[in-house]
């Protein structure tokens, strides 16, 4: 399976073409934009999402609410679009046309933090209008409605995913939070299930706004129900960790992942980190603890999986950063972007698509098939050859 996107922040439509789902995935619309206006929300988010109410439209690969195994393609359109047609218009327009419509989008003064630069020096233009459109943030709409459309593939394996908002500045939750703990996140404007480390949030959001500053914060990703043997050792490219270290690693503002409990197992002995093992039927293998966050030598272990995600603070300040206006090359304040204060909560969301994406790929590694029933018989098949192999019934918490 594979997951392709297209557009630009300002052009008509961000798009998604997504190759290899099976037939007779059911697929549902309302699914698919209920989960576009969870990206939307959030406390500290800018005027942008004043403007566009995301909405997906699929024009291939989808017969009467099922896939047909051919590629399916998602549009979102940009409502915003209609402010920029000049500046963001593929045709030959005259010089003068060009130049005045340029002129009035121009930004020659790269941020720090942000592709503006290094998007620049790679692609050999001053006009960082040509990086921005494409490195904005506006492409994680497209990933959340293909995250939502893979689900459908995830459901035949009972496979849910969650998140929530663990830190932002320094408010946090403190201590492992449940999955079923998780579904609270969606009721609160920042995705943090405590209310009172919420209004803490909320406070550091609000001060840094006044500021003309940013905050980023760290997000949780969970994933119950994948079968273990998922992923592989026998190649590097195939690690499950691996795989979505990467997929997190390109959210726009995510500067480190972790898996499990990862970001503290330099500072524990291997005697408290690693999880122990016992048997108990008919559940088969339990643990006591999940400090590998699900995932061992790159292979799922039958725990739930947890990633973890370190947000930076987004780059475009209203408190305007040194830079170098790249006509010129003189000092100059880095360039302003219409943007938000804080992306942590939507960000979240973000990581869940890349989440349901990476492991509805892996997933047809292992169990392929061209239709849903043939996938779900060779995933049957394998768990009652592994329940046999091993002694023990079907995992309860499957």
């Amino acid at each position: 399976m594979r997951v392709l996107t297209a557009g630009e922040s300002h052009g008509p439509a961000v798009l998604c073409l997504v190759e290899g789902l099976p037939a007779g995935l059911e697929i549902a619309k309302d699914r698919i934009n209920r989960e576009l206006a969870r990206r939307q929300r959030g406390y500290g988010r800018g005027g942008r999402m004043k403007i566009e109410r995301d909405e997906v439209e699929i024009l291939s690969g989808v017969r009467h609410g099922l896939t047909l195994g051919s590629p399916v393609t998602l549009v979102v359109r940009n409502r915003d679009h209609a402010n920029w047609a000049d500046v963001m218009s593929p045709q030959v327009v005259p010089e003068a046309d060009r130049t005045a419509a340029i002129s009035k989008r121009e930004r020659t003064s790269p941020r720090p933090g942000h592709a503006d630069l290094a998007g620049a020096l790679k692609y050999m233009t001053k006009d960082l209008r040509n990086i921005i459109e494409r490195s904005s943030a506006r492409d994680t709409a497209a990933r959340v409605a293909a995250g939502m459309l893979v689900q459908a593939l995830l459901d035949v394996f009972g496979v849910e995913v969650r998140s929530h908002v663990v830190r932002i500045e320094g408010a946090a939750v403190e201590g492992d939070v449940s999955f079923d703990q998780m579904a609270a996140s969606a009721l609160s404007d920042v995705g943090c299930i405590d209310e009172a480390v919420a209004g803490r949030m909320r406070a550091s959001i609000d001060a840094a706004k006044k500021d003309g500053d940013t905050v980023g914060g760290e997000i949780e990703m969970a994933a119950r129900g994948l079968p273990p043997g998922i992923g592989s050792f026998a190649q590097w490219t195939l690690r499950l960790d691996g795989l979505l270290a990467q997929a997190l690693m390109s959210v726009p503002s995510v500067k480190a992942v972790a898996a499990g409990r990862g970001f503290d197992a330099g500072r524990l002995r291997g005697s408290v980190f690693h999880d122990q093992i016992g048997f108990a039927p008919p559940r088969g293998f339990t643990r006591p603890s999940n400090n590998a966050g699900g995932i061992e030598g790159g292979v799922s272990n039958g725990e739930e999986i947890r990633v973890r995600a370190v947000v930076k603070p987004i780059p475009t300040l209203m408190k305007r950063l040194p830079s170098v206006d790249l006509r010129t090359l003189e000092p100059s304040p880095a360039a302003i972007e219409r943007s938000d204060t804080c992306v942590v909560p939507a960000a979240a969301v973000v990581g869940e698509a890349m989440v349901r994406i990476v492991l509805a790929q892996a997933l047809l590694e292992t169990y392929g098939g061209d239709s849903r029933d043939e996938v779900l018989a060779h995933f049957e098949g394998t768990r009652d050859l592994r329940a046999s192999t091993f002694g023990f019934g079907e995992n309860p918490n499957r």
